[in-house]
């Protein structure tokens, strides 16, 4: 395993250098394998040595490195030390041993390869509390929610494959004045009778003629407000007809969330904090952080400076609450029911600024534990559509996704007999769309394109797939073959040797997924084990290869079969056994 090479460089490093063991751990990073020559297997820069102050801050860096990979001796785990450009010591362990070493927990019948790791003794672990997908009741879930359900669940599985407690909230936006006009608007155009055929089309269909004629209508605008003050004011006939759009609402997410495989432990919402909205506005009037504006809103200094530069309203004129002043509510009332030890919300880069009033407002009402509040953003999905024309619905895309996937498979010669073809190719079709959205930095906007999410090669969802497919077909294939102890010799060919040192760094990336909460670095790691895999099956057979060999490959495929799935998980991605 990584962590018994790691260890051994670093006690070498250790006894040379005069210096914990443990200083050197998160130093040492396993090489990027190259496809067509033999790699070093570590890596170890001066600069970090240097920041550390291991080693002076001075001098040539790579006359540095070279001094250093002098003293270092080699023994019977590292074979080679040497140095590389810009200041870099690299170490090359012993073939056989990394062969025995790598291949041992796989082996097992619960190995949890990569997860053990010594890299993971210095994050704190406990309660994360994780806040995403969040749609608004009353209207059908937009494709835009993609991105949050998605994104969240990766962190939630993250965390808990680390060994964390995790609690899986929706906080749904069934509070706020856009109920008002959707009360308001009903009241108007609503019919219970299509309500209760179509209820969330109905209910959007409501919505953007109640919104449209607000436009120049005062009189809605007026009806809007009024609505909403009943609610705040528990009007029982208001609270009738909110609660059962809720009720609907709830009801048809939880069938999106089903076909997505997401799991929530908490529905909570927004209407959840009513009262506690209003205790939050006098503890600020009482800690004198409460402004009075001209024109009757009152708000709170967020400034850098306390100069009043930058506010945040946390009341209307007409006393009604706002979307900040439940989320602060809700951030306190969090706190005291689960005691979590990090909150973490997931939402588009646009709420960026409420999320640091939000955090500024907790810690000016005494809260140390806003620190450990943090707001994972991202960007926009650009050109996504159907062919019937623009997207507006989540369930359209999961169709069309499940719909192009089928027809490819259909017309793929090399598609295995399976059971039920529209449900793989629902999971295929959803790790096309999770793949495209997790390839790059969450912040950034991307382009959809349906045909290059869906391609069978390259980095995509369905690469994965057909991959892990491969890999199960293999296994199945072969497993009549008796296990026994494998032969380290006889996989020291390129191939063999270029997936175990890929299999080093799994470790290394989960620690950084869990340091950014960035899915790229997990999907760059898969897409590439998944093409060295797919050359070794290429050139090192299992059927019609001696026993001995044919089991040895058998043990490495099923390894990295056994990451690759676990890898597709974390990402939220259900592995197919046929393709």
């Amino acid at each position: 395993m990584a962590c018994f090479f790691r260890r051994s460089i670093a006690a070498k490093l250790s006894r040379t250098l005069h210096q914990p063991e443990d200083v050197f751990i998160p130093a040492l990073h396993a090489a990027p394998v190259s496809k067509k020559r033999q790699s070093p297997d570590f890596r170890v820069p001066v600069s970090t040595l240097r920041m550390k102050g291991i080693l002076p801050s001075h001098g040539d860096a790579q006359l540095q490195a070279e001094a250093l990979a002098n003293e270092l001796n080699k023994d019977n785990v590292v074979e080679e030390i040497s140095t590389g450009p810009g200041g870099m010591i690299t170490f090359k362990v012993h073939r056989k041993l990394l062969v025995e070493k790598m291949l041992e927990p796989f082996g097992e019948e619960d190995a949890k390869f990569g997860f053990n790791s010594e890299l993971f003794n210095t994050v704190k672990k406990g309660k994360t509390l994780v806040e995403f997908s969040s749609p608004n009741i009353a209207k059908k879930f937009h494709a835009g929610h993609l991105r949050s359900t998605i994104i969240g669940n990766f962190i939630a599985n993250l965390k808990e494959s680390l060994g964390n407690h995790v609690i899986r909230m929706n906080y749904l936006g069934d509070w706020g004045m856009q109920f008002g006009l959707l009360g308001a608007g009903f009241e108007q155009f609503g019919s219970q009778e299509k309500l209760n055929v179509n209820p969330l089309q109905h209910l959007f269909d409501v919505y953007v003629q109640a919104n449209k004629e607000a436009e120049d209508n005062k009189e809605i605008q007026l009806a809007a407000r009024e609505f909403f003050q009943k609610l705040e004011q528990h009007d029982s006939q208001a609270m009738s007809l909110w609660q059962q759009f809720r009720e609907i609402t709830v009801k048809e997410y939880q069938q999106v969330y089903k076909r997505l495989g997401v799991p929530f432990d908490v529905y909570s919402g927004e209407s959840f904090h009513q009262e506690q909205a209003r205790e939050v506005v006098q503890l600020l009037q009482t800690r004198g952080l409460l402004k009075t504006t001209e024109r009757g809103t009152s708000v709170v200094d967020v400034s850098a400076e306390g100069d009043m530069s930058s506010c945040s309203t946390v009341l209307r004129s007409d006393g009604t609450s706002l979307y900040i002043t439940r989320d602060i509510a809700a951030a306190i009332d969090r706190k005291e029911k689960f005691n979590f030890d990090e909150m973490i919300y997931v939402t588009d880069k646009s709420q960026q600024n409420h999320f640091l009033h939000l955090f500024h407002i907790l810690r000016l009402m005494g809260h140390p534990w806003a620190e450990s509040c943090r707001h994972v953003s991202f960007g926009l999905v650009q050109g996504m559509s159907t062919r019937r024309g623009e997207v507006v619905f989540l369930e359209d895309v999961l169709d069309e996704a499940c719909a192009r996937m089928l027809h490819n498979m259909q017309q793929a010669t090399t598609t295995k007999e399976m059971a039920d073809p529209g449900d793989t190719a629902e999971k295929v079709g959803m790790s096309a769309l999770i793949v495209q959205d997790f390839r790059g930095p969450l912040e950034a906007d991307y382009r959809f394109d349906w045909d290059r999410i869906l391609q069978a090669q390259g980095d995509t969802g369905v690469f994965l797939q057909y991959t892990h497919a491969r890999l199960r077909s293999l296994i199945r294939t072969n497993s009549t073959m008796a296990a026994k102890e494998i032969d380290p010799s006889l996989l020291l060919e390129h191939r063999s040797i270029a997936i175990l040192q890929h299999l080093l760094r799994f470790d290394e990336v989960l620690y950084q997924s869990n340091r950014d909460l960035q899915p790229r670095h997990l999907v760059t790691f898969l897409t590439k084990l998944s093409h060295l895999v797919a050359s070794a099956l290429r050139e090192l057979p299992v059927k019609g290869s001696p026993d001995d060999v044919a089991q040895a490959r058998l043990r490495l495929f099923s390894g990295a079969c056994s990451v690759l799935a676990s890898g597709m998980r974390i990402l939220g991605i259900k592995p197919v056994e046929k393709m």
